[in-house]
């Protein structure tokens, strides 16, 4: 038997993680996992070695408040890997995390390959650490073609696989009879964490009071989750706004946004789900005192949103702290409306910049065949 350890540090890296191993286990029946995951990993039957909300710690001053529980968990970590003697380190994402196990690990047993999924952002920020990872990294899979060069550079081997988001078929057969007779729906991202939500929320009740005193026409739909959901409605339900409704059924959330004309999304992964569904759109964020002047310091980007980033223009208007107000949501959003050749505009450059992020069959299918490839 082959083993291979998977090491999440959040659940979206767990879920990225299960779609490999997925494919892993339709190619081979004669490999034995291990996993740091979450509930994704543990369908499909694989053993976490504890409950991955241990080491979930997302902004600067959570890392760093939590500073010295994250480095004993890397610790007991790395002993667990070491214990279960697997042929593969495989880890996604949270590199403050998953990349110190994966170092640990390689300086104690240099035999275990390492395999990291989603490269950390060295173009935005610490490009140096491309050096050091070149020591305990065999193999880098990349989410963007224009990271190759970072990694060239420096001669670790890495292998474009795509972006997971743009993988899914986005169907066209399910249902919405509770929003069929809804007519210029606005779809609203307001954010998957609370801090995001606690943010966004007065602010986007004050945006859409404003767009219906300007034209009460338009129905806004709020996207979120079933963690969540109570929680954007305690905002909503303390104002009289009778457009306003909030899904968090995922493939309704996905035939909702088809159907709608326009969407407000938080600065993030999703918008590149707003983006795949051809739905132009306005990005906005807002964060604490603290962490925004931390990633203003530590950043050297100009823009938050992906496509601007691989652009390098702003080809969906952001919207970032200061800016992130109803006035200026308001502004973009109805002028946006008024001016569909702004529109078509902003859809075709999307869908150029799109087709550059797809790879050849499914970022899972590209991932598991760099895997196998170690283990054959």
């Amino acid at each position: 038997m082959k083993k291979i350890f998977v090491l999440t540090g959040e659940p979206s890296g767990d879920k990225l993680a299960s779609e490999v191993i997925s494919q892993l286990k339709k190619k081979r029946d004669d490999l034995k996992f291990l996993s740091v995951g979450g509930t994704n990993l543990q369908k499909l039957g694989i053993k976490t070695i504890y409950d991955q909300k241990e080491i979930t710690y997302i902004a600067f001053t959570d890392i760093f408040l939590n500073f010295f529980k994250i480095k004993r968990k890397i610790k007991d970590t790395v002993n667990e890997v070491l214990k279960f003697k697997p042929d593969i380190l495989f880890s996604v994402d949270s590199p403050d995390f998953t990349l110190r196990v994966a170092k640990a690990v390689k300086e104690k047993d240099s035999k275990i390959k390492t395999i990291h999924f989603i490269a950390p952002k060295v173009w935005a920020w610490r490009e140096g650490r491309v050096k050091k990872m070149k020591e305990y990294i065999d193999h880098i899979l990349l989410l963007f073609k224009f990271e190759k060069k970072y990694f060239d550079k420096e001669q670790l081997t890495n292998t474009f696989v795509g972006h997971p988001l743009l993988d899914k078929k986005i169907s066209e057969n399910i249902h919405i009879d509770q929003f069929l007779n809804k007519k210029n729906i606005i779809s609203i991202f307001p954010g998957s964490r609370i801090s995001e939500i606690n943010h966004h929320m007065p602010i986007l009740i004050n945006f859409i009071k404003k767009m219906n005193i300007k034209n009460s026409n338009y129905n806004f739909i709020f996207h979120t989750s079933d963690k969540n959901k109570e929680l954007i409605s305690s905002y909503i339900s303390k104002k009289n706004i009778q457009n306003v409704e909030i899904i968090n059924d995922d493939k309704i959330k996905t035939a909702v946004l088809k159907k709608s004309i326009f969407a407000v999304v938080k600065s993030g992964t999703v918008s590149l789900e707003v983006c795949k569904a051809n739905i132009p759109s306005v990005i906005i964020y807002k964060m604490n005192f603290i962490n925004f002047y931390l990633a203003k310091f530590l950043l050297n980007i100009k823009f938050a949103n992906m496509i601007n980033i691989i652009n390098n223009r702003e080809v969906i208007p952001e919207l970032i702290q200061s800016e992130c107000n109803a006035d200026e949501i308001f502004k973009s959003v109805y002028y946006f409306l008024k001016k569909p050749d702004f529109i078509a505009k902003q859809k075709e450059e999307i869908k150029k910049t799109l087709e550059t992020l797809t790879s050849p069959s499914s970022s899972s299918e590209e991932a598991s065949n760099i895997i196998l490839s170690y283990i054959l």
